[in-house]
């Protein structure tokens, strides 16, 4: 099923946007749509050289979104610009973000190589996963190295403070929540005020990271070359902000335990990055699950998933979402469950 929010180009738009960027008919050998994405429209374009190139095209503007997904593309430009040279990242070609060209923003970057962990995962033993977690460890300090302004979403503007960063942003997917009648297990109400509580400790983060953000194996390039794995690429930036890098910690255990990943955690203290699962580290973690899980769960509903994978799914989260929240409940600093 094509979510809501994406939907495929006819022909005579995706020339227009392809010769915007420079692309015509003498140039062009090929052009298919990329599956996996539930949110923009992905080609790639084959060119006459032998090489290939990736569009990549924003849903309708119009179309049912959360207000954080306003202008995301914009944020994935600052995102590959800012990390390049410290993640092997797409190299920006052309970014149509002015709307002259077409009603959507788009983006024409180089093609990375290799396939994605998720599905090419099962070909590694266990010493390249090890590796390549702990490779893996490595990029991300080094991305962590990058600074900011101030922090927030690049594309909605910066706040002077974490805190006042990272609330708006929970007030935003929490005011979606009720916009779109997303089913939560608990009221917005109770769910903001745990967050607010929480707004000293979310000071104490004076550094704005370039974060990620959504950093799972679907999002990572490799070559799975049996005892040559390597990691080839890393794409989707869209979600990225500037905070606090252990926010980045979630994505890259998703539904897990980050403390457990000694691979890459290896990588990244060897690299300069400095991490420590203290009570306050903790309390974070939980913080920065619960803002994903509420993402995921809420989202959702203007994509209009559907169906029962997508109900044990939500389920799923859900529970993840109540223990990161039970956590949030105490007012003792704990571990996440």
């Amino acid at each position: 099923m094509t979510p809501a929010a994406r939907s495929e180009l006819d022909p005579a738009q995706l020339r227009q946007i392809l010769l915007a960027c420079g692309i015509g008919a003498k140039l062009m050998r090929s052009c298919a749509p990329l599956t996996g994405g539930t949110y923009n429209s992905t080609y790639r374009v084959g060119l006459s050289d032998g090489t290939a190139v990736v569009l990549k095209v924003a849903p309708d503007p119009a179309a049912p979104a959360l207000s954080y997904e306003r202008d995301l593309m914009r944020t994935e430009v600052v995102f590959y610009r800012a990390a390049a040279g410290r993640l092997p990242v797409p190299r920006v070609l052309h970014a149509g973000v002015d709307r002259t060209v077409a009603p959507r923003d788009f983006l024409l970057m180089t093609e990375c190589p290799g396939g994605d962990w998720r599905s090419r995962g099962g070909q590694l033993d266990a010493a390249d996963r090890a590796r390549l977690r702990k490779e893996l460890g490595t990029m991300v300090a080094a991305l962590h190295e990058v600074t900011g302004d101030g922090f927030g979403y690049p594309q909605l503007g910066l706040e002077p403070s974490w805190s006042a960063a990272f609330l708006r942003m929970v007030d935003a997917v929490l005011a979606d929540a009720e916009r779109f009648a997303a089913p939560l297990p608990e009221p917005p109400a109770g769910i903001r005020n745990l967050f607010h509580a929480e707004a000293d400790l979310l000071d104490t983060v004076r550094r704005p990271t370039l974060v990620h953000f959504d950093l799972w194996d679907g999002n990572i390039l490799i070559d799975a070359t049996a005892g040559a794995a390597r990691i080839l690429g890393v794409v989707d930036g869209e979600r990225a902000f500037w905070g606090d890098p252990l926010a980045e910690l979630v994505s890259l255990a998703l539904f897990g335990r980050i403390e457990q990943d000694e691979d890459f955690l290896s990588g990244y203290r060897s690299a300069g990055g400095a991490v420590t699962f203290d009570p306050s580290a903790q309390r974070r973690l939980a913080l920065y699950r619960a803002y994903l899980y509420l993402i995921m769960l809420v989202e959702a509903t203007p994509r209009r998933f559907s169906g029962p994978e997508h109900d044990r799914q939500a389920r799923f989260v859900e529970r993840h979402l109540v223990r990161a929240l039970s956590t949030l409940s105490r007012p003792e600093a704990g571990s996440h469950p």
